[in-house]
């Protein structure tokens, strides 16, 4: 006898469901955003054809469509859902060469994109089969304009043979999950919610939407807040970047970094770096090397890939990680290539051209010798410290030609010998994949000379992350030389900018040793590394993020039927996008982590550049201007990093300026009127001068005084409120030179020390100062002139009512 309890009665009446949402969690879109289905929309209905290059305009037309068709059916039902074929009865049909009988055309042509873009999500899809077969009910509840006859078919388009127990389309019901549909889903299929599960990726919808209705959520998010605002901030710059591109459809590659990360367990700041930004760059990288070397290959061909060191190391390491043992790894640098390939003194002077300082001992260190008249030369200067610019003028005067051509040759066969023992086969070799960060290809040419002088016919090509497309003209007609980034992707004024901010990534993807000076052997001769010991362990650690995506990603593409690499210019501009937002565009973590770090210039010198200087770009915009800010040379190595330090409306302006879209009479300063200042001698006889007053478009105010030697100035005084009673202070920077427009041209801006200022008659903390009195004067002392001509410059931002 079996007696049944009010307990078990209701225990038994329990039922227990999972259900997922649809769109972004069960089913994910090989695009970079939803609105990537409306660009392939685009391409599909043939309007790409009748209307070209107006994607942007198709997309916003159809997101503006649904809204208007969701404000339609808020008036007249008062819900917001709406199905597919009202969107498109809002859109402007006659705009793009369509008429009204188009409509199902335009429907069926979004239903395609979806079938062609959507794919199972094999996370969900694990998850979704065990609990079915754990006996839990199982379905989807999506909000979506596409009704549940669609939606069915996409679902099993993207898993044939998949079974559900409940579909829910909201609009089929007229309700979101926001709304009544969780509700009516609960009633229907007589579910218990206190036992039941939902899976989605929308904050308010699937999570705060399941918990009004007692179900428990699992969410599911599409990306953490960093990587979305990354993302985000590559859509601004491919949009500038690459304008005119489709904007949207990736073939996957945003999919894949999201799910690569997703299942990878989150560890350092470094670390991550490499997963979610330089891994799919160097992996998009890794597929363009190997598609050269399939075009360079041939019958009769015999061809060898080397990556050039130190830059090139992390590409080799991926390659080794994805392709095993195929590729050598060259330690081979401009330096020692362009001093092998000399049979004049032209190359000698084209390399101390490029170096900032040296001294005797680099020198020798270099050349293997040091001739009395170069000791000389180096000895007339201070601290024996000579500008590369002066002793490239100088050396044919300094050393015979004979002397360079033996010194090449000797190095040419310890050149020669490194490179048999490190490239397999290296005889019988007939073509050689030289791959490189890039960018004119210098030592390609160098051994293109030294093989040349050898006797050695081996074509080489080089395959380089960034190319200066203009530089390969001079290129051997055998050989070839190709960029994944070229200016078929971006123009030659991006290109330009971004090279300028290149020593971080030489920086990250360089390997921990030393550059080659010589060879021994098989032995490698290296200088010393003076990089820090913290800042090679963090490049380590970015290079491990890089080479786990590699790693991961094969698998993930594979998951997922995702191929971002199958269409070239495709992954080269999104690798352009991805590339430039982290040059420039850094956020605040990126800053943090990588802006301590130094760039060892290592062409004849040791010393260590800074990569950002926030004060150096802060007084080159007060002394000269925003614009000639944005060009200013190296140091320090990362502008856009000095930049981003200052603010990141800073960096975006600046990124705006490389890429030509950056008007001049907008933000560069013109007359606003005249000011009378006082300069006072040592001997306090004061004179009055009239100065311009200028305006910026950054609002601020700028005063430019020129001074000369002979008038023996000590200090000035600036009556602040005539025209800026109230205001923030930015600096006060002084430019020296022997004639005026030197001085002004000078990017040798110093500072003037905040505490040497003299506020007289008013307040001040910090920036900030407030006048009290008519007669109110900020004092700056003049220091001894060093030349002939100093220009002080003086930044304000006007404050308050009383700023003139």
């Amino acid at each position: 006898m079996t007696i049944a309890t009010a307990g078990a009665k209701r225990r038994a009446q329990i039922v227990s469901a999972w259900s997922f949402d649809v769109f972004d969690t069960f089913l994910l879109r090989a695009c970079t955003t939803p609105d990537g289905v409306f660009e392939r929309t685009y391409e599909l209905s043939g309007i790409s054809r009748t209307c070209p290059n107006v994607s942007a305009s198709f997309v916003q037309h159809r997101i503006q469509a649904e809204a208007r068709a969701r404000r339609t059916a808020k008036e007249k039902r008062g819900g917001s859902e709406v199905r597919i074929d009202e969107i498109y009865s809002c859109f402007p049909f006659r705009l793009f060469g369509l008429e009204r009988r188009h409509l199902n055309d335009l429907v069926e042509s979004e239903f395609a994109a979806e079938l062609e873009l959507c794919r199972a999500n094999p996370d969900m899809l694990r998850q979704y089969l065990d609990m079915k077969r754990a006996g839990h009910r199982v379905g989807f509840i999506s909000d979506t304009y596409l009704d549940s006859d669609r939606l069915a078919r996409l679902l099993r388009a993207c898993r044939p043979g998949l079974t559900w127990d409940f579909l829910y389309a909201s609009c089929d019901y007229g309700s979101g999950k926001s709304e009544a549909l969780f509700a009516k889903y609960l009633s229907e299929q007589g579910i218990d919610a206190n036992a039941s599960f939902h899976v989605g990726d929308n904050d308010k919808a699937d999570i705060r939407g399941a918990k009004r209705h007692g179900i428990r959520p699992r969410y599911y998010p599409q990306a953490t807040p960093q990587l979305a605002s990354k993302f985000q901030r590559e859509t601004a710059l491919l949009e500038l970047l690459c304008a005119g591109a489709p904007s949207r459809l990736d073939h996957g590659a945003r999919t894949l970094r999201r799910m690569v990360a997703a299942r990878n367990a989150e560890k350092s700041p470094a670390f991550h770096l490499g997963m979610t930004v330089l891994g799919p760059v160097m992996t998009a990288f890794d597929a363009f090397i190997a598609r050269r070397c399939q075009e360079v290959a041939g019958p009769g061909r015999k061809v060898a890939l080397a990556f050039l060191g130190r830059d090139g190391f992390l590409p080799h390491r991926i390659w080794q990680e994805l392709h095993g043992a195929t590729s050598a790894y060259l330690e081979i640098n401009r330096r020692v290539s362009l001093i092998a390939s000399a049979d004049t003194m032209q190359p000698l002077i084209d390399l101390f051209s490029k170096v900032l300082k040296i001294d005797a001992p680099t020198f020798r260190d270099m050349i293997k010798m040091l001739p009395p008249k170069v000791a000389a030369f180096f000895a007339a200067y201070a601290d024996g410290i000579a500008p590369g610019e002066d002793l490239a003028e100088a050396l044919p005067g300094l050393m015979d030609a004979g002397e360079i051509v033996d010194l090449a040759a000797a190095l040419r066969e310890r050149l020669l010998a490194y490179l048999r023992h490190t490239i397999p086969g290296f005889d019988e070799c007939t073509d050689l994949v030289l791959a490189d960060l890039g960018y004119s290809g210098s030592v390609q040419k160098a051994l293109r000379r030294v093989f040349d002088m050898e006797g050695i016919k081996i074509r080489l090509h080089g395959a380089y992350l960034i190319s200066l497309d203009d530089a390969f003209d001079d290129i051997a007609d055998v050989d070839s030389a190709a960029g994944f980034i070229s200016d078929l992707v971006v123009t030659p004024h991006i290109k330009r900018m971004l090279i300028r901010n290149i020593a971080l990534l030489e920086q990250i993807c360089c390997s921990a040793d030393g550059s080659v000076r010589d060879y021994d052997g098989e032995q490698v001769l290296r200088e010393i590394n003076p990089r820090p010991a913290s800042q090679i362990a963090r490049a380590a650690e970015i290079q491990a993020g890089s080479v786990a995506f590699a790693e991961s990603a094969e698998d993930v593409a594979l998951d997922f039927c995702l191929d971002p690499y199958a269409a070239p210019d495709v992954a080269a501009r999104w690798c352009t996008a991805t590339l430039a937002r982290f040059l420039l565009l850094p956020d605040e973590e990126e800053l943090a982590l990588l802006g301590g770090m130094k760039h060892d210039v290592n062409l004849g010198t040791h010393a260590l550049a800074p990569m950002i200087d926030s004060d150096f770009v802060r007084r080159q915009i007060t002394a000269r201007g925003f614009s000639a800010a944005c060009a200013s040379a190296a140091p320090p190595m990362w502008l856009a990093g000095s930049f981003a330090r200052l603010s990141p409306s800073n960096t975006y302006l600046y990124t705006l300026f490389g890429a030509n879209r950056l008007p001049a009479d907008v933000f560069e300063e013109s007359p606003c009127g005249q000011v009378q200042i006082g300069l006072f001698r040592a001997n306090a006889a004061a004179t009055l001068d009239t100065v311009t007053l200028y305006r910026t478009g950054f609002g601020e105010l700028r005063l430019r005084i020129p001074l000369s030697r002979t008038m023996a100035i000590a200090m000035i005084a600036l009556p602040l409120p005539k025209f800026a009673a109230e205001g923030l202070l930015h600096g006060v920077t002084i430019q020296s030179a022997d004639d005026i427009r030197d001085a002004a041209e000078s990017q040798d801006v110093i500072g003037v020390a905040a505490e040497s200022l003299v506020y007289a008659g008013m307040q001040h903390s910090g920036a900030h100062y407030h006048t009290e009195t008519d007669d109110a004067c900020l004092l700056i002392p003049v220091a001894p002139l060093a030349h002939d001509i100093a220009i002080y410059s003086v930044a304000i931002t006007p404050l308050g009512s009383s700023s003139k």
